[in-house]
């Protein structure tokens, strides 16, 4: 393929309900979305899951938008891309932005899929027809509140809860959840609020029978999770520490975890993505797919990223409908009894609503 038009898009969408982790609240998602043409008229579809705030990573909207502008988007256009797992070679001489890396490399493998007639799934290398589906809870205002959506949840048929925890919103929460569902597949996710000196406290988790407990220490750390993980009989699954594939090694060879979350925003695209998945079935590590409370394009990715073989624990991937009023693609990403059926279109098989995102669409600038 040859790019000929890349248009990127700033939008603004209002989530249905605040959400609330360890590192903060918010409602309104700020998030770019890129659309890449070929010679022919075709297009794919990336997003960009960076927030407005550098909570998660040092990644802005803005940061990506600088990026994307100023060095990804100029380095591709015009060029001659056999495979899109040559554009994470092509961004290779600029430090991490991850992000936006992923957002435009994904934008390529959309259009790549659609171009060679198959699904984003199959072109990924990916075998399922359906995926498992988990749902993830921000901190709520009481424990009632949150039993109270854990039951809707389950009755809705998702095959996992995942609830996050900080310090004082821990132990005494899980208790009460497993008093109310002693079987329900559950996780804690710590976005990193927890320190070393905490280990008798995360050693209480262990009474729970959680499927794991994620990131509970620095979002840069692999050597004090190695500790943390020879004290726990739970399982430590590490997210905001693993950016690349080396990362992943590491963290393997050192024993800092059992299961790895990989987002396809946080390390870098679909191709890396492929890479960790490899290296962690071959040395048997259990792998899933993490949301960042993407729009229905980034969703999209999530679901074929997941058909791959070692996403073998429910993801992140909930419907459409958990998080907005109207998502930008048609149909929605739905949920029936916590599966999601894999699209059969071409590329990441759902359609891109323009009249809708047009309609959320803040900044818009077109580069040929």
């Amino acid at each position: 393929m040859i790019v000929k038009e890349i248009i990127l898009r700033q939008l603004k969408m209002s989530m249905l309900n605040p959400f609330t982790t360890s590192f903060g609240t918010f409602q309104d998602k700020d998030f770019l979305l890129l659309e890449v043409k070929d010679e022919h008229g075709n297009s794919g579809w990336g997003e960009s899951v960076a927030f407005h705030s550098p909570w998660y990573n040092e990644e802005t909207v803005k940061t990506n938008w600088h990026i994307l502008e100023d060095f990804l988007i100029p380095g591709i256009l015009h060029k001659e891309i056999s495979h899109p797992d040559e554009v994470s070679e092509m961004f290779a001489y600029i430090r991490k932005n991850n992000m936006a890396k992923a957002a435009l490399e994904g934008a390529v493998w959309d259009l790549y899929a659609k171009q060679n007639g198959v699904t984003l799934a199959k072109a990924l290398g990916g075998e399922r027809k359906e995926i498992e589906v988990g749902i993830s809870i921000g901190i709520q205002k009481s424990i009632d509140d949150l039993l109270g959506l854990i039951d809707e949840y389950v009755k809705e048929g998702y095959k996992r809860i995942k609830v996050k925890i900080k310090p004082g919103w821990d132990v005494e929460v899980m208790r009460e959840i497993r008093k109310h569902f002693p079987t329900v597949p559950l996780m804690a996710d710590a976005n990193s609020a927890y320190r070393l000196e905490d280990i008798e406290l995360l050693k209480q988790l262990d009474e729970f029978n959680l499927m794991m407990i994620e990131q509970p220490l620095a979002s840069d750390d692999i050597i004090d999770h190695a500790t943390l993980q020879k004290e726990l009989k739970t399982p430590i699954c590490l997210d905001e520490s693993i950016h690349s594939y080396e990362d992943a090694r590491k963290a393997v060879e050192l024993g800092s975890c059992k299961i790895i979350n990989i987002k396809v925003g946080r390390v870098g695209g679909l191709t890396e993505s492929k890479r960790i998945h490899d290296y962690c079935q071959q040395h048997n590590i259990p792998v899933w797919c993490g949301g960042m409370l993407e729009s229905g394009i980034g969703r999209a990715h999530n679901v074929a990223l997941t058909t791959l073989s070692n996403f073998v624990m429910p993801g992140d991937t909930a419907a459409s409908s958990r998080y907005w009023n109207q998502d930008v693609i048609e149909p929605e990403v739905m949920v029936h009894d916590g599966m999601i059926t894999v699209p059969e279109k071409a590329g990441i098989g759902y359609e891109p609503n323009l009249e809708t995102i047009e309609k959320f669409t803040t900044i818009v600038k077109k580069y040929n």
